[in-house]
């Protein structure tokens, strides 16, 4: 579940990034749901009055083919890279920090 202002906008941005539809809605859209992945994962908007404030207590992790592609789609979608020109690793493990258009972070990480 995600908390947004406004879940139909924002399910705009996670279809696209996910390659999913939305799968339903309900509540005078209220809440908007997002078929599963082919991870099986869902993901559900859930629309509130007050605007994102501090750091994401949890966050997800996208794995993806090529980091300067994705962090380019997630740009042209509307979304931000937060630390541009920065690429974190520890131990081989590498990912960049990303936000949705309402600042919902995520990170990218490049498949092994």
């Amino acid at each position: 579940m995600i908390d947004t202002k406004d879940p139909e906008q924002l399910a705009l941005f996670w279809c696209a990034l996910l390659g999913v539809e939305v799968q339903s809605r309900f509540a005078g859209g209220e809440y908007v749901i997002l078929a599963p992945t082919s991870e099986g994962l869902t993901v559900t908007f859930q629309q509130v009055p007050e605007p994102k404030t501090g750091k994401n207590r949890l966050h997800l992790d996208l794995m993806v083919d090529d980091l300067d592609a994705a962090t380019t789609e997630v740009g042209a979608l509307g979304g931000h890279w937060l630390e541009p020109g920065i690429t974190r690793e520890v131990d081989g493990f590498r990912w960049r920090c990303m936000a949705d258009p309402e600042r919902n972070e995520f990170d990218i990480v490049p498949r092994a």
